[in-house]
């Protein structure tokens, strides 16, 4: 319930960035997919999940990005991933051939409208230590 919560919230910004809310006043740039949710594990006193949510921008845009006006979107440099339908599928596989990868995160993608409610396409992405090393299971 709560990561439901937090993807609403960040997917509205995210979609008014793509609407207008961004330095150039562009209104017109394309949603593409996946939409990329990063969860992240915050061990404590108490733990806690981090969510992030992310959109790839169109090529037009990518060498030179509108800047937000929402404080709370950021443009960021995406590195190199791992992809798999399922999460632990995927951490066994490469436990099991002695990969290096990050494993205090990991990223929830789909490629659906979020309105699609079934045969949905979705991902889960680790990240490669090496920033230029892709593993394929």
């Amino acid at each position: 319930r709560i990561m439901e919560m937090a993807t609403y919230t960040a997917f509205r910004r995210l979609f008014k960035y793509i609407t207008g809310a961004n330095e150039n006043g562009l209104s017109n740039i394309e949603m593409t997919s996946p939409v990329i949710i990063k969860s992240k594990t915050n061990k404590g006193w108490f733990e806690s999940c981090t969510y992030t949510m992310s959109f790839l921008l169109p090529s037009e845009h990518q060498l030179n990005p509108p800047k937000p006006t929402d404080s709370q979107v950021d443009l960021a440099f995406c590195p190199t991933q791992l992809g798999v339908d399922k999460e632990s599928e995927l951490m066994d596989s490469l436990e099991s051939v002695g990969a290096m990868y990050k494993k205090d995160f990991s990223y929830a993608v789909g490629y659906d409208s979020p309105m699609k409610m079934f045969n949905r396409h979705n991902e889960v992405w680790f990240v490669a230590e090496e920033e230029h090393e892709l593993y394929r299971v």
